[in-house]
C-alpha cells in the first residue's frame, strides 16, 4: 500500500491527548510499536507537502511521486529517527531537513554513478566512526522560497484535514445539510449567499445562523489546533505555530 493510500489515525480532540504523535516518536526513537505507529500516522498525514516540494523542483508528478515513496519508505523501514534531535522541535521542520538530506545523498550518488565509482550513498542513518549517529541539520523554514512553499503546502494539508474531520463530526451528529450550509462561511466563499437565505432555506433565523456560524469556527480552530498540536514535540505551542502558518498563508498565497 502506497503511503499516500494510508488512512492515518485521527488525532485526538483539543485538550484531549496525553503525548503527541510527534512526543511520542521522539521519546521513543522508533523502539516502541507506539513509536512506530505514530511516525507511519505522521508520515501518511504529510506525504502531500513532500510530494509537492519534489514536484517544484521541476519533476512531474509522477516523478515527485515515486521519489516521495522512495523517502517515506526509508523513514518507516528505519523504524525511527536516530538522526533527530529534539532539540529542533517540529516535525515539520525535521521532515523538511530530512527531505534535503535525502535529496543531497540522491544527488551524490547520481554524481558518482556518473563518474563510474560506484559508490554507496551515505544513510540517513550511517554511524560514524566513533559509533555515534550523525545528528540531521534541519533546514531553516526561512533559507528561501522553496522552503516558504513547503510550508505554505504545509498549512493547507492541516487545514484540509482539520475541514475533512468537521464535516464527518456534523456527518456522525446527523447534521451534513447544516455544515453543507455554513461551510461557506468557514472557508471564504460565501459568494452571493447570505446568512438569512441560508435560515431561511434550513428554517432557522439570522441570528441563529450567526451563532451557529461561530460555533463552526470555533470548533475547527479546536480541531486545527489538535491537529497542529500532533506535530509538535511535549510543550510545545499550538498557537505560535499555527500563528506562524497563517502568515505564511499571507505572504506566500494559497494558490
Amino acid at each position: 500500500m502506497s503511503i499516500e493510500q494510508t488512512n492515518p489515525v485521527k488525532a485526538p480532540t483539543a485538550g484531549g491527548f496525553v503525548a503527541t504523535r510527534w512526543t511520542l516518536v521522539l521519546r521513543a526513537q522508533g523502539a516502541t510499536p507506539e513509536s512506530r505507529a505514530a511516525l507511519s500516522d505522521l508520515c501518511a498525514a504529510y506525504y502531500e507537502p513532500v510530494r509537492r516540494f519534489l514536484q517544484r523542483e521541476g519533476r512531474d508528478e509522477d516523478a515527485a511521486r515515486e521519489l516521495a515513496q522512495e523517502f517515506f519508505a526509508g523513514v518507516l523501514a528505519r523504524g525511527g529517527l536516530g538522526v533527530a534531535d529534539p532539540g529542533k522541535g517540529l516535525f515539520r521542520t525535521y521532515l523538511l531537513g530530512a527531505v534535503k538530506h535525502f535529496l543531497l545523498d540522491q544527488r551524490k550518488h547520481a554524481a558518482r554513478a556518473k563518474r563510474g565509482a560506484g559508490a554507496v550513498p551515505e544513510s540517513l542513518d550511517a554511524v560514524r566512526e566513533d559509533g555515534e549517529e550523525p545528528t540531521l541539520q534541519v533546514a531553516d523554514t526561512a533559507e528561501g522560497m522553496g522552503d516558504a512553499w513547503f510550508d505554505r503546502d504545509w498549512a493547507l494539508t492541516l487545514m484540509a484535514r482539520a475541514l475533512d474531520r468537521l464535516a464527518a463530526e456534523f456527518v456522525s451528529d446527523g447534521k451534513a445539510v447544516l455544515y453543507e450550509a455554513l461551510e461557506p462561511w468557514l472557508v471564504g466563499d460565501v459568494g452571493g449567499a447570505t446568512q438569512l437565505d441560508v435560515g431561511k432555506r434550513l428554517g432557522m433565523s439570522e441570528s441563529a445562523v450567526k451563532v451557529a456560524v461561530h460555533r463552526l469556527r470555533k470548533r475547527f480552530r479546536e480541531i486545527l489546533k489538535a491537529e497542529i498540536s500532533q506535530t509538535l514535540p511535549e510543550g510545545g505551542d499550538p498557537d505560535a505555530e499555527l500563528g506562524y502558518l497563517a502568515e505564511v498563508l499571507a505572504r506566500v498565497g494559497r494558490g
